[in-house]
């Protein structure tokens, strides 16, 4: 798998998502098997830059390349100047966020809003290639079917996009107005491979193993991005992986090697947040990690009132060494309760 000049060890990735996909959670996932991790979207404002959420958003410390930061706004000329500042902060490769659909983001016409207005996406995705053209950082794109089932137009804007220089496309399998319900469909995914040369990515919906070998042979498309399914079982990819290699399941991992997962993700997600920001903005990924588990809705309500970073590992430890006493690997989890997927949902903004 190629991306301009980069060579990508295999062709799972990790979709970015707000909240979710920062440097802790990006390396973690390339250690369990993804080839390829896209940063939380940097906002274009030049005026917010400086602020604390995205200096976060645009640390790359000690991160594997190829570095790759997606950008959201409106205006070609902010987008422009900022793919040259995350370029100059060690940026290899730029994302074009045309997939978010929250309504924060659409509402001021970003995301993916912008697929509403053709002429505008273009010109963005046209001043954001000359800018990264001349320092040889290929520019990719996120985006979805459309705004709605009405207004799907992926296949017309994905021409465009080849055009204008456009080095890969991810397409989620939804229109904007779905949201993250109802399923995703590949129809327009396999459309818009055929019509390319450039590299296709598919998302949507890709929680298995064998839906990822369905997935790839119905669309033709060359890899795959895997976001919700990812949170609390960051080890998917290498699950994916061996099943697409071999035809066959990699076993679940054990209790303690998850617990030891976990706990390595935890310290490091403190070690970018401080104690304060840290200890809560880790109560999502705990959640996500015990959901459906036996016992792991009493768990996450206990540690969702723990205010201390060590009384929240060793919290953690406890009770997977509890679970460990009757299970020797993971479980299978139950299904999500529908406050646990409404969460997961609105933590997705790509």
């Amino acid at each position: 798998m190629q991306i301009g000049p980069h060579s990508l060890p295999n062709r799972l990735f990790v979709a970015p998502m707000a909240g979710v996909t920062d440097r802790p959670f990006r390396q973690l996932c390339r250690r369990l098997g993804a080839g390829y991790a896209v940063s939380e979207m940097v906002t274009s404002r030049k005026e917010l830059w400086g602020s604390l959420k995205t200096s976060r958003r645009a640390d790359h410390s000690g991160e594997p390349g190829p570095i790759a930061v997606q950008i959201a706004g409106t205006d070609a000329a902010m987008m422009a100047e900022a793919a040259a500042y995350n370029i100059d902060r060690g940026a290899q490769i730029i994302d074009i966020n045309m997939g978010c659909p929250a309504k924060k983001v659409c509402n001021k016409w970003a995301g993916s809003a912008l697929m509403r207005n053709e002429a505008l996406a273009l010109e963005i995705v046209e001043a954001v290639v000359a800018v990264c053209a001349p320092c040889g950082v290929p520019v990719t794109l996120k985006m979805r079917t459309g705004w709605s089932a009405d207004e799907r137009n992926a296949l017309r804007l994905a021409r465009l996009f080849e055009s204008a220089g456009i080095a890969m496309l991810t397409i989620h399998g939804r229109t904007r107005e779905q949201g993250y319900k109802g399923l995703a469909e590949y129809d327009t995914i396999a459309a818009v491979k055929t019509a390319l040369t450039i590299p296709v990515v598919a998302n949507g919906d890709i929680d298995s193993p064998e839906k990822a070998r369905d997935v790839l042979a119905y669309t033709g498309a060359d890899a795959l991005m895997i976001g919700r399914a990812a949170q609390g079982r960051p080890w998917i990819f290498r699950e994916v992986a061996h099943f697409l290699a071999t035809g066959e399941h990699l076993a679940a991992p054990s209790v303690i090697e998850a617990r030891d997962v976990l706990t390595e993700h935890l310290h490091d997600h403190y070690g970018l947040y401080g104690e304060l920001s840290g200890v809560r903005s880790a109560r999502k990924h705990i959640g996500w990690a015990v959901r459906g588990l036996p016992g792991g809705e009493a768990f996450r309500q206990h540690m969702n009132t723990l205010e201390r970073c060590d009384l929240q590992l060793q919290a953690l430890r406890d009770w997977f060494d509890e679970l460990g006493q009757t299970h020797d690997r993971l479980p299978p989890a139950e299904a999500a309760n529908d406050d646990d997927e409404v969460q997961a949902q609105e933590a997705c903004a790509a």
